[in-house]
């Protein structure tokens, strides 16, 4: 069985590396909108509903896109996946800049969802077939991070400091760049799972099938809490800037730094609670994260224009959003899926939150916005946490660590890599 002497960790760390950056240039390249959209208001006559459908179109695509090449990367390997999808929403980003209207900023927008939507679950499959069987939750955590933290960590301030020196088109060409570097790495350093070499396994053994997914509860489960996850991520993502500037009444700049609280708090709570997962359980570690986010957001709703208060708090709320989606973005259905099907598992997962957390949620926030005020968007995102904590109770113990002294599991068994098992 697998332990620390034989196992590959050199390629370990270097995938892991490597799909931190991609994923962390698919949320900056998804997130520099929100930041730019008061600027680009005028100049294509937008309104919060189209923001809303902006957010939305990106979201369903990226969902339906998770699960159909999710499961395509299980078929022909993660490279071939991976390198041509990030090419394209890297080139997808920096053609928004030149939109002349929304229906072609919709166009460019629901395409670059269909790349980006690929990552996703097969940058899971990655982290897990690479990572130790201990190191699951800690690697995933690392990989899923870099999305809020380059995202809505950075990317708000980057975004909003770029406008001082130039326009809003030149910062969707800027920020397209470097994707395609990462891809060249990509291509080089990425393995396929049959290559992946552990001391349990060389080889992949005969795939499960598709349906076999839907025996252990948690896959299913974990389809309908996560969209709770991102009703309150993508609300949140989308209407926060316009909200901080129209009803507070903050700068552009305040707004920038109250903003990157979802990432910088995002980025620790996809990390640091994916790891503290694999020592308190999955179920645990959920179930905690929406009671905390459940709280500190209804505390920034009833906050006024406070600066710190107003980040810490927001700090706080996405720091626990985030990391309950991550646990269910990745090691629970990872850990639920058949032989065979990782990528499957998780795009099934998190295609299914995207369509409706992250699509259909955003529009819905862009028309109560426009017809009732901005202001009652928050309480949608509010409305996830506490459904999401509801379902994240029934969820069944899967981290390693919690499964073994459970069930009575050896040490040996545990250690075993999915893909032998």
């Amino acid at each position: 069985m697998s332990n620390s002497s034989t196992w590959d960790s050199s390629y370990e760390w270097k995938a892991v590396l490597v799909m931190s950056a991609a994923f962390g240039l698919v949320g900056l390249d998804r997130f520099i909108l929100p930041p730019l959209f008061p600027a680009m208001m005028g100049d294509l006559h937008l309104n919060y509903q189209d923001l809303g459908n902006l957010v939305g179109a990106l979201g369903v695509a990226w969902g339906c896109s998770a699960i159909l090449l999710g499961s395509l990367s299980d078929r022909i390997g993660r490279r071939a996946v991976l390198v041509p999808a990030v090419v394209l929403f890297s080139l997808l980003s920096a053609l928004s800049g030149i939109a002349t209207g929304l229906v072609s900023l919709l166009f460019i927008r629901a395409i670059m969802g269909v790349a980006e939507g690929a990552v996703a679950p097969t940058g899971v499959a990655v982290a897990v077939e690479a990572s130790h069987p201990r190191r699951r939750g800690m690697n995933n955590g690392i990989f899923q991070c870099t999305i809020s933290l380059f995202g809505q960590g950075i990317g708000p301030i980057l975004a909003t400091q770029l406008l001082l020196i130039t326009t809003w088109r030149k910062v969707f060409l800027i920020v397209g760049i470097p994707g395609l570097i990462v891809a060249a790495i990509m291509a080089f350093v990425l393995r396929d799972p049959a290559t992946v070499r552990t001391s349990g396994a060389s080889a992949p053994a005969q795939r499960a099938s598709f349906w076999s997914m839907f025996r252990h509860r948690n896959v299913p489960l974990a389809m309908v809490t996560l969209l709770c996850a991102m009703t309150g991520v993508f609300v949140l993502s989308a209407v926060m800037p316009n909200y901080l500037i129209d009803y507070l009444k903050l700068t552009p700049q305040q707004m920038g730094i109250v903003t990157s609280a979802i990432g910088f708090g995002g980025a620790l709570g996809q990390f640091g609670i994916l790891t503290l997962s694999d020592y308190i359980g999955r179920r645990s570690a959920t179930v905690l994260s929406f009671i905390v986010a459940a709280v500190f957001l209804w505390l920034f709703i009833h906050t006024g224009a406070n600066l710190p208060l107003l980040f810490a708090l927001l700090w706080i709320a996405a720091m626990a959003n985030f990391g309950a989606l991550a646990i269910l973005a990745g090691p629970v259905p990872a850990e639920a899926a058949p032989l065979g099907l990782m990528a499957s598992a998780a795009g099934l997962v998190i295609g299914a939150g995207e369509i409706f957390g992250g699509g259909i949620a955003p529009s819905i926030a862009g028309t109560v916005a426009q017809h009732f005020g901005i202001q009652y968007t928050l309480y949608l995102a509010l409305g996830g946490q506490i459904l999401g904590l509801l379902l994240s109770l029934l969820l069944k113990e899967t981290a390693p660590r919690k499964s073994r002294s459970t069930s009575g599991g050896s040490v040996s068994e545990l250690d075993q890599p999915i893909a032998s098992r």
